[in-house]
């Protein structure tokens, strides 16, 4: 059973959520938050599996609760709930820690998919406003430490960065390639290391900040 915390202002957006995660088998909401400050203290102690968070919160928003969880090193997998018109904070939120977003209506498919997918340690993209935060890459404010040029990546690191980029996991990447899920592991070890990042959703920001991929 795959336990996820609610984490929005908007008593309708939480309970529509709830209402969606309810119709699956293996996803169960443990906990609700209606602000950032009840979150910051309640995720530590329920330690869900998976946090649902809202960017635009008052008081405290989304993008200081991802800030101060992993600032301790408490942030579990999160996807962050957006709209179209929050780009620039969604990828301030993906540097910040968190896995990948979704639309606030999206689908149970979708919704169902993107719990399991990141509670089994992998990240997302949601297509319908992949392009507008792309293009939102080149006007954010850079947040990295460096942005020199990493030791080249092979060809075939390459080829798995841009996979990474479209959300596949290790194991989908393996089936594409026709290699062992153990040698993807190494590849993305590798262009961990050479990127200079510590997950894979700031391997695929920082590579198309400086245009690998």
């Amino acid at each position: 059973m795959i336990s996820v915390c609610l984490v929005d202002d908007q008593n309708l957006v939480r309970q529509g959520i709830r209402s969606l995660l309810d119709l699956a088998g293996d996803i169960r909401v443990i906990a609700e938050c209606a602000d950032g400050a009840q979150a910051v203290q309640t995720i530590p102690q329920i330690k869900p599996d998976v946090v649902l968070l809202d960017l635009r919160m008052p008081n405290m928003s989304g993008l200081d609760v991802l800030q101060a969880l992993s600032g301790r090193n408490e942030l579990p997998p999160t996807i962050i709930l957006t709209t179209f018109d929050d780009d620039q904070l969604v990828l301030s939120g993906l540097k910040a820690g968190a896995r990948g977003y979704l639309l606030k209506d999206v689908s149970l498919e979708q919704l169902v998919e993107a719990v399991r997918t990141v509670a089994a340690g992998g990240s997302l993209v949601a297509p319908m406003v992949t392009q507008r935060l792309l293009a939102g890459v080149g006007r954010i404010q850079n947040q990295f430490s460096s942005l020199e040029q990493p030791d080249p990546l092979t060809e075939r690191e390459t080829e798995i960065l841009r996979l990474l980029s479209g959300g596949y996991s290790n194991k989908e990447i393996a089936n594409s390639l026709r290699v062992a899920e153990g040698t993807v592991k190494n590849h993305v070890s590798n262009i961990l290391s050479k990127l200079g990042v510590r997950d894979r959703t700031r391997a695929v920001l920082k590579a198309l900040e400086l245009g690998i991929v």
